[in-house]
């Protein structure tokens, strides 16, 4: 028998990580959106991330469920 755990989701950026490379994940509509990218401001509950393609996504503090700071590319 083998043991299964649940991946435990953890939001672990904050304001002061602006300007670093970021992976989020987010509840969107039919179930969870991810980005990656620069995170290029978080301000009045928003942030800003700045994808690799250019685009920028822009995610509503409160309905972030996971993100961390990754390493450059």
């Amino acid at each position: 028998m083998t043991s299964r755990q649940g991946a435990r989701l953890v939001v672990a950026i904050t304001p002061a990580d602006v300007g670093k490379r970021v992976t989020t994940r987010r509840v969107a509509p039919g179930g969870f959106r991810d980005a990656v990218g620069v995170l290029e401001s978080w301000s009045a509950g928003v942030l800003a991330v700045r994808k690799r393609d250019g685009t920028l996504v822009e995610i509503s503090e409160g309905t972030l469920v996971a993100a961390k700071v990754v390493p450059p590319r």
